[in-house]
Formats: C-alpha cells, structure tokens, sequence
C-alpha cells in the first residue's frame, strides 16, 4: 500500500484527502477490512489527526460513500450546451471513464453490501439515487421543451426513472466485463434505446461513437 507524502494543506484539503484515503483503502482491501490505520497511512498522516477531522470509522465511510454519490450528480450538472448536448453528455458521462471503471465498480460493490443493514448509508443511498434522478429528469425536460413538446404531467419523471435504469444495468456490464464490447458500443446502445423511449433522435453522439 502506497503512503502519500505528508504536506500542510487547509481544512477542506486535508479533509477531502481523507475522504480520497478512505475509498482508497475500501478498493484495496474492502469495507471491514480498511482500518483507520491504514486509512492514515494511506493519506500520510497519524492516526490521530484522522481524529481530529472522524469520530469514528463510521463516520469517514459515510462521509465517503456521500462523496461518492454526490460526484455522479456533480458531473452531469457541470456538463455544459443546449438540452440535447447535456442530455446527450451525461448518457456518456455514466457510461465511460471514470465513472465506469473496475475502482468505481469496487466501490459500489462495498457500499451496496451495506446500504441494507446500515441506515446512514441507507439515507445516503436514496438522497443521492433522488438526487442523480432528478437532475435526469431536468435535462429530460429541458430536452422535450427544446424539441417543442409538452411533456405530460409525470412523463419525465418516468422517463427518468427507466432511463436511469437502463444506465445502470449496462453500467454494470461495462465495469463487470468491459472486454466483452467493442468501443463505445455500450454507449451507442444506450443513446439508440433512450431516442426510443422518447421517440426523438440524439444524433450527435451516434455520429460520433
């Protein structure tokens, strides 16, 4: 396991690289088995300013799952352009590095294990899934108006929902066996099945992928 060299950082910096150590840690040597030991040796700092910033273990793995989930909803509002180059952007946002990846896929694996028996993450789990859903359903509409539709009351909500599962099962696929499909094919597979629930193209993206 590498140690990282110790430096001065701010507040937010120090903590945040906690935060990095800890998911760090879980990928390597799995939930249970990341200890703050080696949470502090992977940050390159005592055992004791991890204190200072975590009362507990607990704590830095919750802190840890919610950076998680929030960096999911983070990317797709950072993506920039009109509604079919956002929408299209965060369809490819989710489905390529490094969101999906063998570390994210690790992570998910770790947090999900636990989000059933643990209430924190379980709370964690549905702000974040809510979260990531809604701004989904934002491009969606945003997307249909630009096209010069109305959506129907709930129809991007919907929309949202199925899309966001398709994502995730070919997320998954991806992270699970990324040798088994050519380049960018699970990306093309999930425009051509999204302009089919919308019955609308997204044709930039199948240009280029």
């Amino acid at each position: 396991m590498s140690r990282r060299a110790f430096h001065r950082a701010p507040e937010g910096e120090r903590r945040q690289d906690l935060i990095e150590a800890t998911l760090d840690c879980i990928v390597e040597f799995g939930l249970k088995g990341a200890t703050l030991r080696q949470i502090a040796i992977r940050a390159g700092v005592t055992a004791g300013l991890v204190r200072h910033y975590f009362d507990s273990k607990d704590q830095m793995v919750a802190e840890a799952y919610r950076a998680v989930i929030a960096s999911l909803t983070e990317k797709a509002e950072a993506v920039k352009g009109n509604p079919e180059t956002r929408l299209r952007e965060f369809i490819v946002i989710n489905l390529t590095e490094p969101v999906a990846n063998s570390r994210s896929l690790s992570l998910w694996a770790a947090f999900i294990s636990q989000v059933r028996v643990d209430t924190t993450l379980a709370e964690i789990h549905r702000e974040g899934y809510l979260s990531f859903r809604n701004a989904l359903e934002g491009l969606l509409e945003d997307f249909l108006i630009a096209k010069g539709q109305t959506p129907a009351d709930g129809e991007c909500r919907r929309l949202a929902i199925a899309i966001n599962g398709l994502m995730d099962g070919l997320w998954l696929e991806g992270c699970l066996a990324a040798d088994l499909f050519r380049e960018s094919e699970l990306v093309t597979i999930a425009m051509t099945s999204v302009e089919a629930m919308l019955g609308l193209p997204l044709t930039q993206t199948n240009n280029r992928t």
